[in-house]
């Protein structure tokens, strides 16, 4: 079956129009830049138009948040970014952020304020959840219905902002067979990739992060690893691979699951 295209509405178009939508979704540079994140940018947008949300993006007017020239500790190269980011979202009177990178999520939500950026930020698995547990978003359990999946806790929407039900909720609506490792919610290893560990060569050591965290997931022996950020995606598609277990499991984001159930 073609996959079905969507119009992506863009904020200076929309504004141009005298429109303004209720919602500002923020890609993030790896939903702009990185060709596997692209994918799930589009399967939440596809969710998105199928739910008929007012939003738009920024398109070609979306820049970096600035979060890990801070977490690498270049404090002026953020606070550039962050300024920056915040005189675009007072031109088009942005209040209500919803983001699919928990980075992005928890600067916006917990740091920008420290420079008068106050928004409403959602984070797409608390939107999504809502969208469900109201009845307006139908999931269709059939397609994973005995497939066995595990979730990863991302550090920035877990440990960072207790973000820990919603991923759960709407797993257990897709499959009878969510499975748990045994590091979990607040004792969730990392990928190995937060604070800024992703630009920068592995520290000595035993055995990497992500490998570790590969280990975690391979001992549930689940079909496939959720996701719901692009650093752990990177980490632990990567671990997979060390392991050579890529052909038979997968590692896919929350969104997509949830557009594949729905055959968007």
């Amino acid at each position: 079956m073609e996959p079905r295209k969507i119009e992506v509405p863009v904020m200076a178009n929309l504004f141009a129009r005298g429109e303004k939508p209720e919602y500002l979704f923020w890609v993030g540079c790896a939903g702009a830049f990185d060709d596997r994140y692209k994918k799930v940018v589009r399967a939440f947008a596809k969710i998105l138009s199928h739910l008929n949300v007012s939003y738009a993006v920024l398109g070609k007017e979306e820049t970096c948040t600035g979060d890990p020239a801070r977490r690498a500790g270049n404090e002026m190269l953020y606070q550039m970014q962050a300024l920056q980011v915040i005189e675009i979202f007072k031109m088009y009177e942005v209040n209500k952020i919803i983001t699919i990178c928990p980075h992005c999520f928890n600067i916006f939500k917990n740091e920008y304020p420290d420079l008068d950026g106050k928004y409403e930020v959602i984070s797409y698995l608390q939107f999504l959840n809502k969208y469900i547990e109201e009845g307006k978003l139908k999931l269709d359990s059939g397609l994973f219905k005995n497939v066995t999946i595990t979730y990863h806790d991302p550090c920035y929407l877990g440990r960072a902002n207790n973000i820990y039900s919603e991923p759960r909720s709407i797993l257990k609506k897709l499959t009878a067979g969510f499975v748990e490792m045994d590091r979990n919610k607040s004792f969730a290893l990392c990928c190995g990739a937060g604070g800024a560990q992703m630009f920068k060569e592995a520290e000595k050591g035993d055995k990497e992060v992500f490998i570790k965290r590969t280990e975690d997931a391979l001992k549930t022996s689940a079909e496939i690893i959720a996701t719901a950020c692009p650093f752990c995606m990177t980490m632990l598609t990567d671990g997979l691979k060390y392991k050579n277990r890529e052909e038979e499991i997968k590692n896919l984001d929350i969104a997509e699951l949830i557009a594949q159930s729905l055959e968007l």
